[in-house]
């Protein structure tokens, strides 16, 4: 029986070999069922995919100031992100271009290729598909120097309504020239318009060039979308197009507006009022005329004016705030800011504007007393802490409302102890405005009098709080003193990493509703587009540690410890 029973075990155990090799023929055929004719398998909607980063390369900084909102310091963020979420070291790219005709060249190049079937597989082979891939692009826009200074990620949009113009006006010089050429036989009395007209096509042909890479950028980008790519677009929007998802990073008006708001803080105005109002001056660099001599673009400034008078405006108007040199009083309005605007692309400009606000009564007179100077970003911040040096102004930030001292800032960050706290509140009436009086002797008044007089010397050349953004490197041994009391910062690590998770559902064909840090908002004209944000770090030497030296953002070097 055994021997008899063998047999039919034997093709028992082949039959189910059988059925289990057709099984997993059919399983094979199923999954590589987009494999190409040489074996090379197709990236499925599972895999995180590739990554394509597409970003400006840093511009020159001025006097070796470097501001940690540079894209060369976000890109390693991102990397370090992607991987955590799943993406493969070699299916992250990254190129960077120094003009937006260089970058549209290169996406239009990656687009193309991807598609025509060259470049198309990863290090094992793999076969990616449109749909695995998505670009995070940021669009290259020229910036003035005034505007540079706050970093690389303030918000612009990139249109091509002026160069549309361009055009326009390079097709009326070019049959212009031709009629003045046609008719110079005739006349040609004016060296000077030849000359104007020469400049003006000058521009009009960069004008036209512009025009054509925004073109080449929007079509390359249409083209992947086209093909089931996604494209993220990050800090600079494109008028009239609409991506899978926008990342917005800093815009004038968060700038202007987060200083505001911690000058509000720190001051403790809610408390402040008209017998002893508080002194705030206002500083708005910008350029006001470009490199080819015409006046630049003011939208940056007026959006930085208006964050800051949202905040501010009340408190000048209740008369609890005001201003020194009487730029902006009780009846300014957001639109003032020519009041406090000045081009700072001159020489000396911040320094002459802060002696001109600061002036003195005469030369024997005690410093003019001011508690905050909003200076708008850390290279005008530096120019005014040595200015207020030279005016005489003595102690620092710290000596202001205290909450911390300068060595419990010193200990705080190099581990050693915690911040010592000690409020110290402000008067309700200023000395010089208190009219009460007491029955002392004339001897004892004389002597408070003097008393009083020393305290107010002291209180006028107290030293202000100085606001900036861009966290210079420069500036951080500033701030760790208290001469700079705050600057301001992106939060790279934490935009990093929502950009890698919405890279992730992108790839895997799924929406961005179920993150908390995207909303839908406006891009560029487009309404209801998926927007990865968050809010700005406000950087002083109380949380110094914890925001920049923690994250590795900064060594304690770099803080001059």
């Amino acid at each position: 029986m055994v021997f008899t029973r063998r047999p039919a075990a034997v093709l028992t155990a082949i039959v189910a070999a059988c059925a289990m090799a057709i099984s997993l023929t059919a399983c094979t055929t199923d999954a590589n069922s987009q494999d190409t004719a040489d074996d090379r398998t197709t990236v499925t909607s599972s895999a995180p995919g590739v990554v394509a980063m597409f970003t400006p390369s840093d511009g020159i900084t001025l006097n070796q100031q470097t501001p940690l909102n540079k894209w060369a310091k976000l890109t390693p963020n991102l990397t370090k992100a992607l991987t955590s979420a799943g993406f493969k070291k070699g299916d992250i790219s990254r190129t960077t271009s120094d003009s937006l005709d260089k970058q549209s060249r290169a996406i239009q190049d990656y687009v193309v290729n991807h598609l025509s079937g060259s470049n198309t597989t990863d290090d094992a082979g793999i076969v990616i598909s449109p749909d695995n891939i998505t670009l995070l692009v940021a669009p290259v826009v020229e910036a003035d120097a005034s505007t540079r200074q706050y970093g690389d990620y303030v918000s612009q949009e990139l249109s091509t309504a002026d160069t549309a113009e361009g055009s326009d006006s390079t097709d009326s010089s070019d049959s212009s020239n031709s009629s003045d050429s046609s008719d110079s036989s005739t006349g040609s009395d004016s060296t000077d318009d030849s000359s104007s007209d020469a400049s003006k096509t000058v521009g009009d042909s960069k004008n036209a060039a512009q025009a054509e890479a925004v073109d080449r950028l929007v079509s390359s980008l249409k083209l992947a979308k086209e093909s089931g790519m996604h494209v993220v677009l990050m800090g600079n929007s494109i008028k009239g197009y609409k991506p899978d998802a926008f990342v917005r990073f800093s815009d004038a008006q968060a700038i202007g507006k987060l200083q505001a708001e911690k000058i509000v803080s720190k001051l403790e105005l809610s408390k402040a009022s008209k017998d002893n109002p508080k002194y705030i001056e206002v500083l708005m660099p910008y350029t006001a005329v470009d490199e080819s001599g015409e006046a630049s673009d003011s939208t940056f400034v007026q959006e930085a004016f208006r964050g800051i008078w949202q905040v501010l405006g009340a408190y000048y108007q209740k008369g609890v705030v005001e201003s020194p040199s009487g730029t902006l009083n009780g009846n300014s309005t957001e639109d003032d800011w020519q009041s406090v605007a000045y081009d700072a692309s001159k020489e000396g400009s911040t320094t002459k504007v802060l002696d001109a606000r600061l002036a003195k009564a005469d030369e024997h007179a005690s410093p003019t007393r001011i508690d905050g100077i909003i200076a708008m970003n850390d290279y005008i911040a530096s120019e005014v802490v040595t200015e207020l040096d030279d005016l005489g102004y003595t102690g620092s930030a710290a000596d202001i409302n205290p909450q911390i001292t300068i060595s419990g800032i010193v200990g705080n960050i190099t581990g050693k102890k915690d911040l010592s706290r000690s409020d110290v509140p402000d008067p309700i009436k200023s000395p010089e405005k208190d009219d009460s009086a007491d029955s002392t002797d004339s001897a004892d008044t004389q002597d408070d009098s003097t008393t009083t007089d020393k305290t107010d010397k002291t209180k006028d050349s107290q030293w202000p709080l100085v606001t900036g953004y861009g966290a210079y490197v420069s500036n951080i041994p500033s701030i760790v003193n208290g001469k700079q009391w705050m600057t301001g910062i992106e939060d790279r690590q934490t935009l990093a990493e929502n950009i890698a998770e919405a890279c992730a559902l992108l790839n895997k064909g799924q929406t961005l509703t179920s993150m908390s840090s995207v909303r839908n908002t406006e891009v560029g004209g487009k309404k209801k587009v998926p927007t990865i944000s968050g809010p700005l770090l406000a950087v002083s030497a109380s949380n110094l540690k914890v925001t920049l030296i923690d994250p590795g953002y900064i060594s304690l070097a770099d803080a001059g410890l």
